[in-house]
């Protein structure tokens, strides 16, 4: 099984970066497919983006193209989400999860925490 640690959350003025950091451990991820969820309060968990096992294919939801950029180093177990012109309405809790199966996540973080401030 595969052990998810989230990384690089915090508080953020509207405008600024975070960049999120995703670990893997117990086993290595380089063949799963690997996405970002978010949860703000009192809402559903949804779909941020999503990235190959290869990392030549990505997919963001609506909300977020353009400003987001997800990546993984499959050497060092590691996936990223790059936020830029951040907006209160990004204000959510951020999980990693993965799956062998795009669509189909096996294993989730325990999410890191993004405010954006207006």
């Amino acid at each position: 099984q595969v052990q998810l640690v989230e990384s690089g959350g915090g508080l953020v003025q509207a405008g600024g970066s975070l960049r999120l950091s995703c670990a893997a451990s117990g086993r290595s991820f380089a063949s799963d497919t690997m996405a970002w969820f978010r949860q703000a309060p009192g809402k559903e968990r949804e779909f941020v983006a999503r990235i190959s096992w290869t990392g030549s294919s990505t997919l963001y939801s609506g909300s977020v193209k353009g400003r987001f950029t997800i990546s993984r180093d499959n050497t060092k177990n590691t996936v990223y989400l790059q936020m830029n012109s951040l907006k209160p309405v990004d204000t959510a809790v951020y999980y990693c999860t993965g799956g062998h199966d795009p669509g189909a996540y096996d294993y989730w973080g325990q999410g890191t925490q993004v405010t954006v401030s207006s």
